[in-house]
């Protein structure tokens, strides 16, 4: 299977610059992918397509400042650095730019000092080891000092920074947001919830690995980045009870759905017939082929051309459904990515 096969040509126009207001104002794209029919809505509708019993499964994870401006030290040079994961407490994995401009113990000044991040190694991906010194706490420092961290294809300032964070938002730690969830407001969710659809949390810290491009000639030959995830007790027992009583379970995002399936990996390696409450690293690549044993249905956005995931979705609905779809959404001019619209498969 070849990276090539997941490509389309999306005109750059129909990349969203920025968020629609009221949240749940998007377009919405309904793929069933049994019956291969594809619908057009809007995300407000959502509730017309949700039953009474079926499971919504919300990552919780909430999107850091973790976009830093400083200066190199010893020089007053421009530097950016942007958090990726915490390593331990005051040690980062990050990305520096301009990478080159900064060699290992030296020092980037933020805020006049406020925050100091000193170069400890370069790993071979690229990406930069950093330890911090600051005085009091490091989250207030971060709030005080960070910005929102944008994806690049996204050059337009954003007015309201909570913008790129869900609503439902809870446990810091990403470095992007769960874009999947943008759509939802607290209104819609307390009416889902009084139809009877259940809501419940998992966690997974969004890290930039799930958006880097595909660089392999084979889909196989990828390596994906791991990231850290985490579901307890009460979401474990709520969908167990939804699979034996044959209940949908619909992930919002595809990270809910690596969450899902990375913990029903884990299920199937210790033999169990039902999971349980999960905590560690996931570095799950879906495509394909692949056999969902937990969702039965996923509400996302629209994604790049020759990535991971556009490969996941089409290994829920089919490559040539999805394909498909992405051909409509660009002919009738859906808004693609971060801030864009929303496809609900089915």
């Amino acid at each position: 299977m070849r990276v090539d096969d997941f490509d389309f040509e999306l005109p750059e126009e129909l990349i969203a610059q920025t968020p629609v207001e009221p949240r749940d104002s998007s377009r919405l794209m309904i793929v069933d992918k049994e019956k291969g029919t594809i619908e057009h809505s809007y995300f407000r509708n959502i509730i017309r397509l949700l039953h009474p019993g079926d499971v919504l499964v919300l990552n919780k994870t909430k999107v850091i400042p973790a976009r830093l401006l400083g200066v190199k030290k010893e020089t007053g040079a421009k530097i950016e650095v942007l958090l990726l994961k915490r390593n331990d407490k005051n040690i980062w994995e990050v990305l520096v730019k301009p990478g080159k401009r900064l060699k290992v113990n030296q020092e980037v000044l933020f805020g006049e000092g406020l925050l100091r991040g000193r170069l400890i190694s370069v790993l071979e991906n690229g990406n930069r080891i950093m330890a911090f010194t600051y005085a009091g706490v490091f989250e207030e420092v971060l709030d005080h000092l960070g910005r929102m961290p944008l994806p690049p294809y996204i050059t337009v300032a954003l007015k309201d920074q909570e913008r790129y964070q869900t609503v439902y938002a809870k446990e810091s730690g990403s470095a992007a947001a769960p874009t999947a969830g943008l759509h939802f407001t607290k209104e819609l969710i307390d009416a889902l919830q009084t139809k009877g659809v259940e809501i419940v949390e998992v966690l997974l810290h969004v890290g930039l690995g799930t958006f880097r491009p595909v660089k392999t000639e084979n889909v196989t030959d990828h390596q994906m980045h791991a990231e850290y995830f985490k579901i307890e007790q009460e979401t474990v027992s709520r969908i167990n009870l939804a699979k034996r009583e044959g209940r949908r379970v619909i992930a919002v995002g595809t990270t809910a759905v690596r969450t899902l399936e990375s913990a029903a990996k884990q299920m199937r390696e210790k033999g169990l017939s039902e999971l349980e409450p999960v905590e560690g690293w996931t570095d799950i690549f879906i495509y394909p082929g692949y056999e969902f044993k937990i969702i039965d249905a996923l509400i996302t956005n629209f994604h790049f051309p020759r990535s991971t995931l556009i490969m996941l979705v089409s290994s829920l609905a089919g490559r040539e459904l999805i394909l498909k779809a992405y051909n409509i959404a660009v002919i009738e001019h859906y808004r693609f990515f971060s801030f864009g619209d929303a496809m609900f498969i089915v």
